[in-house]
């Protein structure tokens, strides 16, 4: 059984080896980001009412394997220390990882192999399953979608990351339908089923709405304080990701009203070539002073998924969260014809990538996968 974190975990951590938080085992659906309507992100005249994180944790190395990443195998079931993802045993890990662009539109890149070439080849320790709640067909899984078919791709993706000792991230990926509270029935029925399932697992991270819009941060932390408690109930320990207002970019609202539980991380989204330095200036500050981030959807392209590519904004984009120790996932590992894809939209194969087979975009992620995934 997993151990409940203690409320003084933060202060115990550098004294003690036993006091880790946890000890468990183990918008119809498009393959591209809507275009999102986008302003500089606003900092209330206040300053952000959560804690300076410790030095500490921010300074720690981060805790790898053998091959330089943070596994489930040597990191075990990870948790929230001082505005910092870590360790169970409270060192700081980062997640380097890569998302799907859907669930059954991305079905035949759910295979044992790439999973392995992901993990062993390419330095990937976390997938984004992204499961859309609004589509047409058999895609939204509130909107009269095949929801056994969304589950068992769930199950699917979850099993293999496992197998190949990476995390992975389970998303409500909301979209078009802008408001989480619209679905909070499905939504707390699909978790208290995920989290009952996996709640042994010590891989599995949740987020619970991909990117609010259209509402406020009031909205969101309602949606946000009913469905985590469904959660906890099965897995008390789990780390929770949380989205916020305007496309998931709304964190000064969400550091001056932050949720009353523990082990949970605020979304960040950004595209690189639409998102610059005053989005890299606020995510610098509400690290600095104790927010817990997680860049769980990240493009070096516009927002839409189009060109341009902004490779340079990207670079420095990556070297603030690896100097923060914010962990991100890029959108999106699929071969649908748009540049924010890694692989292009000619190739036929579904594992066994080539360099030649990656798109500019996932040429660009294997080169700072390389430069960052070093033991």
């Amino acid at each position: 059984m997993k151990k409940m974190l203690t409320v003084l975990l933060a202060a115990l951590m550098l004294v003690s080896a036993l006091s880790g938080c946890a000890a468990g085992s183990a918008a119809q659906e498009t393959s591209a980001p809507s275009d999102k309507a986008e302003s500089a992100p606003a900092p209330e005249a206040e300053s952000a009412p959560v804690e300076a994180a410790p030095v500490e944790a921010a300074e720690a190395a981060p805790a790898v394997c053998g091959d330089g990443r943070s596994r489930p195998s040597c990191c075990g079931q990870l948790c929230v220390v001082g505005g910092k993802l870590c360790s169970e045993s409270g060192e700081p890990v980062m997640l380097r990882g890569v998302s799907t662009n859907g669930l059954i539109t991305a079905e035949d890149l759910l295979n044992e192999k790439l999973f392995e070439e992901l993990a062993r080849d390419d330095g990937v320790n976390l997938i984004r399953l992204a499961m859309y709640t609004y589509g047409v067909g058999s895609i939204g899984y509130c909107t009269n979608g095949d929801k056994d078919r969304h589950k068992a791709d769930i199950v699917k993706g979850v099993e293999l990351a496992r197998d190949h000792d990476m995390y992975v991230l389970i998303d409500w990926h909301i979209l078009s339908d802008g408001d989480p509270n619209l679905y909070l029935d499905e939504a707390a029925l699909f978790f208290a089923e995920a989290a009952e399932r996996f709640c042994d697992y010590n891989n599995v991270l949740y987020e619970i709405c991909n990117e609010p819009n259209g509402v406020d941060w009031a909205a969101v932390k309602r949606y946000a304080e009913q469905i985590i408690p469904v959660i906890r109930e099965k897995d008390p320990d789990s780390v929770i990701i949380v989205g916020n207002p305007d496309w998931s970019k709304d964190l000064y609202h969400v550091a001056d009203d932050p949720l009353d539980f523990e082990n949970i991380l605020y979304t960040l989204h950004f595209y690189a070539a639409t998102h610059g330095r005053e989005f890299r200036d606020m995510t610098e500050e509400l690290s600095q002073k104790g927010l817990p981030i997680f860049v769980s959807e990240f493009g070096v392209t516009a927002s839409n998924g189009g060109h341009p590519r902004d490779l340079e904004s990207a670079d420095s984009w990556i070297e603030l969260l690896e100097k923060e120790n914010i962990s991100y996932c890029l959108w999106s590992f699929s071969k649908a014809p748009e540049a924010c894809s890694a692989i292009r939209s000619t190739v036929l194969k579904y594992n066994g990538f080539e360099w030649e087979d990656y798109s500019p975009t996932g040429q660009w992620l294997l080169e700072t996968l390389s430069k960052y995934n070093t033991p």
